[in-house]
């Protein structure tokens, strides 16, 4: 019987009909402007006016399907030296020195059937504003694409990348 349903899935996906009932507009991922509030001010600006590349703190991406957040140590690796005068540099160094983790809140957010792989993007060269908009510009960090089946897979297409529906549905 399984068997049968993945047949009929696989036509629906051929026929572009899986996407429309999967993801209609007002999908909880279509968070465009989504900007919640964090347990620490974290400016990206500032970072990137200093040059550090996005896969320095977010080092999953190159290797893993989750970019991640950096661990506090990546954090405290420069703010040891740099910045210590500031109030949340001395909370993060407190949180450090306590081991206890900062709890961030995810600004980009995709379904559990969802299977997204960075690791794959980055290997393709797919530049991370082209998800996360301009971050670099960014004094809090905001959602800027729907996130949307449609908006990926107009991407997908624009780059001539596999649009079957094993490729990113479990």
């Amino acid at each position: 019987m399984w068997k049968q349903y993945l047949v009929v899935l696989g036509l629906f996906c051929s026929e572009g009909l899986y996407a429309w009932w999967l993801w209609t507009p007002g999908d909880s991922v279509d968070n465009v402007g989504y900007s919640p509030a964090q347990p620490l001010p974290f400016d990206h600006k500032i970072h990137a006016e200093h040059k550090i590349p996005c896969e320095y703190c977010h080092s999953g991406a190159r290797r893993s399907t989750v970019a991640g957040i950096p661990a506090q140590n990546t954090c405290m690796g420069c703010h040891k030296f740099v910045a210590t005068d500031k109030d949340a540099i001395k909370f993060l160094a407190k949180r450090f020195k306590e081991n206890k983790p900062i709890k961030w809140v995810k600004v980009h957010d995709l379904p559990d059937y969802v299977r997204f792989s960075h690791q794959v993007h980055v290997a393709a060269n797919i530049a991370c504003q082209d998800c996360h908009g301009k971050v670099e510009d960014m004094s809090v960090a905001v959602q800027v694409a729907p996130l949307q089946m449609g908006w990926c897979v107009d991407c997908h297409r624009e780059k001539q990348a596999d649009i079957a529906c094993l490729t990113c549905h479990y």
